[in-house]
């Protein structure tokens, strides 16, 4: 399938979900290239689309790429309402409230990502939506590169089964800001503007071929720091991407 016809299946997966439910879309939107994405499907459907921008002491690259994105979505799409909840006060009340042996800075920075799924559900609450998840198939699938209950706590994920190379494919068909689409790929989870291949350690592209590598060919010096890379991440991050683990009885015991 091209990408052409992946996008179109996406979106009219889209819109039978919505029919499905009766609901709307409610979408956050970062200024990176897969909440852009996604918007601009759920925007192609037709069905009302509620985008969020929800900056928390953002750097402000990254909030003038999601203020562009959004404008250009409202300006080609009738269907696209925007609103923008700044929660920058409500992130360091929590993090002042918390005794200083709390206050841990990875746990801190998955709070802002809680905040913002807290937002998106309050919103989809009074708007009768659905939250749709921006998550590509590397970070939801392979890495587990997001963060639990956070941005991966959502009502449906559109694009959880593109690679971030189809990603920006299907970004520049439906016509993405090529800034949105060069930019280096961040969480905005950080007070710097560290990048996702950074804190990771390794490029999408490589840990696409990670993922999709085969014991056939014997990998060179630098393919097999990235295995070793993606083997970390996905084991540390399996709890995310498996069931939530239940207690059962058997029949005796019950």
């Amino acid at each position: 399938m091209n990408i052409e016809e992946k996008k179109n299946t996406i979106i009219n997966w889209l819109k039978s979900y919505s029919q499905d439910s009766d609901r709307v879309f409610v979408v956050g939107v970062s200024g990176g290239i897969d909440s852009a994405l996604t918007s601009t499907l759920c925007a192609e459907t037709g069905i009302h689309t509620m985008v969020v921008s929800m900056p928390i002491h953002q750097q402000l690259s990254q909030l003038e790429r999601a203020h562009e994105h959004i404008k250009w979505l409202t300006t080609n799409y009738d269907n696209v309402e925007e609103t923008e909840i700044d929660l920058t006060f409500a992130f360091y009340s929590f993090k002042n409230m918390l005794p200083g042996a709390f206050k841990d800075e990875l746990g801190l920075a998955n709070t802002r990502s809680r905040l913002r799924m807290l937002t998106l559900y309050q919103i989809a609450s009074s708007i009768g939506g659905l939250v749709v998840g921006t998550g590509n198939k590397v970070e939801d699938f392979g890495v587990g590169f997001y963060t639990k209950y956070g941005d991966g706590g959502v009502d449906l994920s559109p694009i959880a089964d593109l690679m971030k190379s189809e990603v920006r494919k299907m970004a520049s068909l439906l016509g993405v800001s090529q800034q949105i689409i060069d930019a280096p790929p961040t969480d905005g989870l950080w007070e710097d503007d560290r990048t996702d291949e950074e804190q990771i350690g390794a490029t999408y592209a490589e840990l696409e071929w990670a993922m999709n590598h085969n014991t056939t060919n014997e990998p060179t010096e630098r393919q097999q720091e990235v295995l070793e890379i993606y083997n970390r991440f996905n084991a540390a991050n399996s709890h995310k991407m498996r069931p939530i683990p239940v207690c059962t009885f058997n029949k005796e015991q019950k």
